[in-house]
């Protein structure tokens, strides 16, 4: 089991998102004492829990200081980081431009291993890292190519990462849930979503994560989410 009894200090980036923001209520029950971030502040101000907000763009791989150190204040330390951030394009590999391959990159991986690294040094001894890869990384699909190739380092990151966190005593997990109703689809940065079957409520991947967290779980592939 996890070596942090609650409360426990919690960092959720892309805490305003559809996924984010059930995992901020599912903690929040679970009597974690939350900072969120995100870059509409409106929305994060619309998360109904009790929490530390700050509207900034973890893009700018210097945020991510700013906000493990706000985390750190605000919780008294910190235990437990959650990265839900992403964006999605849809469209083949030649049609889709340059500029949204590299946002996909920027945003989907950089902005995670920035925050890991960031958080690091200040996790305490049985932290936790989660960082959500997504069922694209275990196989990635036509018109989703650049999409799933930026998740799919996220999931390789994690699989490294975890070895050398292992030695300060912090958890990595990667979590792979498979397509999940959190409106993201519909904010695609280029291109169409195709038809989809319905995906899993945001408050039950929340659970598994959560419940993982509390646990001692390394690792949440597409198949752990039922």
């Amino acid at each position: 089991m996890s070596e942090i009894a609650h409360p426990r200090s919690v960092l959720i980036a892309g805490g305003s998102g559809g996924l984010g923001a059930a995992i901020a209520s599912e903690l929040a029950a679970r009597g974690d004492v939350l900072t969120l971030v995100a870059r509409d502040a409106d929305r994060l101000g619309a998360v109904p829990v009790a929490a530390k907000r700050l509207a900034l763009d973890l893009r700018d791989p210097r945020n991510a200081d700013i906000v493990v150190e706000a985390a750190v204040d605000h919780g008294g330390g910190l235990d437990v980081v959650v990265n839900a951030v992403g964006v999605v394009a849809f469209g083949n590999v030649v049609d889709l431009s340059l500029d949204t391959m590299e946002e996909l990159f920027l945003t989907n991986t950089f902005v995670p291993i920035a925050l890991a690294k960031a958080a690091l040094t200040h996790l305490r001894p049985g932290g936790v890292i989660v960082n959500i890869s997504g069922v694209i990384a275990e196989q990635n699909l036509p018109g989703m190519a650049a999409y799933g190739a930026s998740k799919a380092a996220v999931a390789s990151f994690d699989e490294a990462l975890a070895r050398e966190a292992r030695r300060a005593k912090v958890r990595v997990i990667d979590a792979r849930p498979p397509h999940t109703e959190t409106g993201l689809a519909d904010r695609a940065i280029e291109g169409q979503a195709p038809r989809m079957p319905e995906g899993l409520s945001p408050e039950t991947v929340a659970k598994v994560i959560a419940e993982a967290i509390d646990g001692d779980v390394t690792d949440l592939p597409s198949r752990a989410f039922g």
